[in-house]
């Protein structure tokens, strides 16, 4: 429990994958380095890439602030987010994307609402920046989250949700050890489709096992999140789309339909609908994109709800192939390697 007038400890794990992205790595490894609240560390798990593995314990062989590791799991974000939990030290583990960068106070807004010992997690806001300069015509705000950001429809201000986005989050230790971590076969692993969920299948399960467990989202906890150029193409949108249904299948077989779909309902049936309705009026105003984005609302709700269903019937089927890790466990096998 953080203590009033004692400052939170933070440490702040960044999973990375691909050379692709080494400027973008270490960008975001200056912005927290840059934070009015400093982090006690920064740690770097790499995702079975040896050669990004040596390159990075180079780049930052000089830096006791930085500490790079491997993946100590399977391939997959959730598997290294836990060696990342596993190996921190700070009372808080926050999470902030490889191609994303912090803005200064980003750390100062997650640590001041853990004087309360109810709050379990804190999230933030995350904005695209869009590789071609400006955000494409067609794509609508409601659907931000396909590119990992923060998306309309969302409450403004320092707000209690359901659960928070991955990319820019923050969790107290002790929620892990109430609920345990990641859930592997959930959220990226390498594969071809880009699912998502795990954050929120956690904090679902972690509102389950705590009752009284507070989750929040700041908007002014802040970081700029890189958009490539692929994903601002209508190919990836329905692609990120379908893949978020089979997604929320595996979410809502883990914890519940219920839970698993809670806020979803309120989306689909309030958020979307409004922004069709924007759309329609700039169509007839003659805006740029209107019929394009109104298209896009309708064309995303269709696939998300296809991938719905075809994973709820495999989930049926087959059975699922994901897994809780104890934390401690994962802690095990991150000093065996």
């Amino acid at each position: 429990m953080s203590t009033p007038g004692i400052p939170v400890v933070i440490s702040v794990v960044i999973c990375v994958y691909t050379e692709e992205r080494w400027e973008d790595i270490r960008a975001a490894v200056a912005s927290v380095r840059a934070q009015s609240h400093p982090a006690l560390e920064t740690l770097l798990v790499v995702d079975h890439h040896p050669a990004l593995l040596d390159r990075l314990a180079r780049e930052y062989k000089a830096d006791d602030e930085v500490r790079v590791l491997p993946n100590a799991g399977p391939r997959g974000l959730s598997a290294g987010r836990n060696t990342g939990i596993a190996a921190s030290r700070g009372e808080i583990i926050a999470f902030l994307d490889d191609d994303a960068v912090a803005e200064r106070d980003w750390l100062r807004r997650f640590a001041d609402p853990y004087s309360d010992p109810r709050v379990m997690a804190v999230g933030g806001r995350c904005e695209p920046v869009w590789s071609s300069g400006r955000r494409p015509a067609w794509f609508p705000e409601e659907f931000d989250w396909v590119v990992g950001c923060s998306y309309r429809g969302l409450p403004p201000g320092r707000v209690r949700v359901r659960n928070i986005l991955g990319g820019n989050a923050s969790f107290r230790r002790t929620a892990f050890d109430i609920a345990g971590g990641f859930a592997g076969g959930i959220g990226r692993d390498g594969g071809k489709r880009p699912m998502g969920g795990e954050e929120t299948e956690l904090c679902i399960r972690l509102g389950q096992a705590r009752p009284d467990a507070i989750l929040l989202v700041d908007d002014r906890a802040v970081i700029h999140h890189k958009v490539p150029a692929a994903r601002e193409h209508f190919g990836y949108f329905r692609t990120r789309t379908y893949a978020e249904g089979l997604s929320k299948a595996l979410v809502a077989r883990s914890v519940g339909t219920g839970k698993g779909l809670e806020s979803e309902r309120r989306y689909t049936t309030r958020v979307l609908p409004a922004g069709v309705l924007r759309g329609l009026r700039d169509l007839v105003l003659a805006r740029p994109g209107g019929a394009g984005r109104a298209g896009a609302i309708l064309a995303g709700v269709l696939t998300a709800a296809g991938g719905y269903v075809v994973g709820s019937v495999r989930a049926r089927r087959n059975g699922t192939a994901f897994e809780v890790v104890p934390i401690g466990a994962v802690a095990g096998e991150e000093r065996a390697v």
